[in-house]
């Protein structure tokens, strides 16, 4: 915390509060916005945010007069939004699909692995070939190119880990810099690209959500009968389930900090790994630790609003700065190549349901925007369990390529 002459600066917090919750009013209104039956959602935050970083602010910073260290914890102050809000986003899906996920998984572990390694694979395989395709047609210094797109990459598959992954595997604190740059030009993509590929497939398809909701009810009536067939009168902590949401966090922070060779769950993984056991076992003892199903739904929304607007507003702010056309172009080519690919090798491969299939293809993609506006396109929370099948899987994955595309490309 940035204290200024003992005092921390009234100016900064009005300003960084103001700044939330305007972009948050307007992402809302945007993401209301309906053409043709298809809309942005909460993803509509994320694009207001950008937008908000790249018009304002700086520019109002300038304005207000506010001193270095008071813009330092603007946006120290953001990071930590970003990271409150992931850890919610993540640790509510994880107790949402918890109850459903160890069943489901077992019934379809080799899918799963598959569809997230296919993603994955060809996510990578399309990087290194817009790596060798700049260094020859641009004759781009290697190292810098091998930093800028698999910060793409990372972006493309909206993977924080990732792009931590890459500025830890690239060799100078130059290099450091510029894969940030690719992150953030890609990251709009990868967020908008898989936001209306769920949206957009059911209706191509034409789809019968009515009869796809209930492809995937069935496996989820028969272990919640198994589940009531053996609960206990359980005692309750609180009135909405905070403190079992609370204790994920605190377990689950401490879980994704393990480290093995330079590699850890991260976070965001540790949350979601921990809320998936919890929400499965649903108590510990006589004390009911799974969080209401109301509580539930606002986490995963407060947590997913907040995690976007952190990241969204200082992303925004270089974005202008660094922007290159081609790597717009490469960003979505990581986008949709491996979205695609992977779609219909679910589809005519896997035999995957389309809930099923779209809900995996937002965890391989590791997309939390996407998988909010599918469950809402789907209207049903179980597509959850799919999305938190296939994540592990693809966030293991994309971490370990990042690196290998950078100390091996």
């Amino acid at each position: 915390m940035i204290l200024l002459n003992g005092i921390l600066s009234i100016k900064s917090i009005v300003f960084l509060t103001f700044s939330v919750f305007v972009v948050a009013a307007l992402g809302y209104m945007l993401g209301r916005i309906t053409i043709k039956g298809v809309s942005l959602g909460t993803a509509g935050v994320f694009i207001i945010a950008l937008f908000f970083g790249a018009l304002f602010f700086t520019p109002l910073t300038n304005q207000l007069m506010l001193k270095d260290p008071e813009v330092t914890f603007a946006k120290e102050a953001l990071k930590i939004i970003e990271n409150m809000g992931l850890v919610l986003f993540v640790t509510s899906v994880g107790f949402i699909a918890g109850p459903n996920f160890f069943g489901n998984i077992k019934k379809n572990f080799k899918s799963y692995v598959l569809l997230g390694l296919i993603i994955i694979i060809f996510a990578s395989v399309t990087c290194i070939a817009c790596i060798y395709f700049d260094i020859g047609v641009f004759k781009g210094e290697a190292e810098h190119v091998k930093a800028m797109l698999v910060g793409l990459m990372s972006g493309s598959l909206t993977s924080t880990p990732a792009f931590s992954a890459t500025k830890d595997a690239v060799a100078t604190a130059e290099l450091q810099d510029v894969a940030p740059v690719g992150h953030g030009i890609a990251y709009l993509v990868g967020v908008v690209g898989v936001v209306l590929f769920v949206q957009l497939v059911p209706k191509f398809c034409k789809a019968d959500m009515a009869e796809e909701r209930k492809k995937i009810v069935i496996e989820k009536a028969e272990s919640v009968t198994e589940k009531k067939e053996r609960k206990k009168p359980l005692i309750d902590v609180d009135d909405f389930g905070f403190m079992g949401l609370a204790l994920a966090i605190v377990l689950g922070i401490f879980v994704g900090a393990f480290n093995y060779r330079n590699f850890s769950l991260t976070t965001t993984g540790g949350c979601l790994l921990v809320a998936l056991v919890l929400g499965h076992f649903g108590n510990i003892g006589r004390i009911n630790i799974m969080p209401k199903e109301t509580t539930l739904k606002v986490m995963r929304e407060l947590g997913l609003m907040l995690f976007l607007i952190g990241a969204g507003i200082p992303g925004g702010a270089s974005f202008i700065k660094y922007f290159k056309a081609v790597y717009f172009i490469y960003g979505i080519l990581m986008t949709l190549v491996p979205m695609i690919i992977g779609f219909f090798f679910a589809k005519y491969v896997l035999k995957m349901p389309l809930l099923n299939n779209l809900g995996s293809i937002t965890g391989g993609m590791t997309s939390t925007p996407a998988l909010g506006t599918l469950i809402n396109v789907a209207g049903t929370e179980d597509i959850a369990s799919s999305y938190a099948a296939t994540y592990p899987i693809a966030l293991i994955a994309i971490v370990v390529a990042s690196q290998l595309i950078i100390k091996l490309c």
